[in-house]
Parts: structure tokens; sequence; C-alpha cells
């Protein structure tokens, strides 16, 4: 019980709780905004539009096919590097960085 609560603190030590909770409700924001973006390439160009994707080509495999091979992966990993970022200027914002 006591490491519980001794690492909650250690991310927002000097940080307010209207601070703390400005930066989760921020958070939230941003980690719905990045789920639905990778929603709509993973579902919506991989399965919902495929069949007008694939009228379109890249090297010799149908667009749609290749969004839900690769594409939905490398937005994936793109959405990983951008929610790193952002949430590091947002834990700097909100003074709850570590």
């Amino acid at each position: 019980m006591e490491t519980e609560s001794k690492d909650e603190g250690v991310a927002s030590e000097g940080a307010s709780p209207e601070s703390r909770e400005a930066f989760w409700r921020a958070n939230k924001r941003l980690i719905f905004i990045l789920l639905t973006v990778w929603l709509v390439v993973s579902l919506g160009c991989g399965v919902w539009w495929i069949e007008w994707l694939n009228q379109f080509t890249i090297g010799s495999l149908p667009l749609g096919f290749w969004i839900a091979q690769q594409g939905s992966i490398y937005t994936f990993v793109i959405l990983i590097l951008i929610y790193a970022v952002c949430a590091d200027r947002l834990e700097r914002e909100h003074g709850v960085a570590e």
C-alpha cells in the first residue's frame, strides 16, 4: 500500500490538484483523438472503404489491401510517436513531468 501512494506522487509532486485534473482531461482527449484516427485508418480504410480504395494501387497491390495489411500498423506506430511527444509536452505544461 505504501508503494502505491508513493508511485502516484512521483509524477505530480509539485502540481496542484487542479493542474493534475487539467492534465488528465487533456491526456484523455489526446488519447481519444489518436484512437479515433487509428479506428478510421484501420477499420475505415481497411474494411468500410476497401472497395473504393482498391481502385488505386501501391506497386502492384490494391490500396485497400495494403492499408489493411501494412498501413494501419504504420499508422499505429506513428500515433505512438505522436502520443509520446504530445504527452511529454502536456506533462511539462501542467507541471506533472517526472
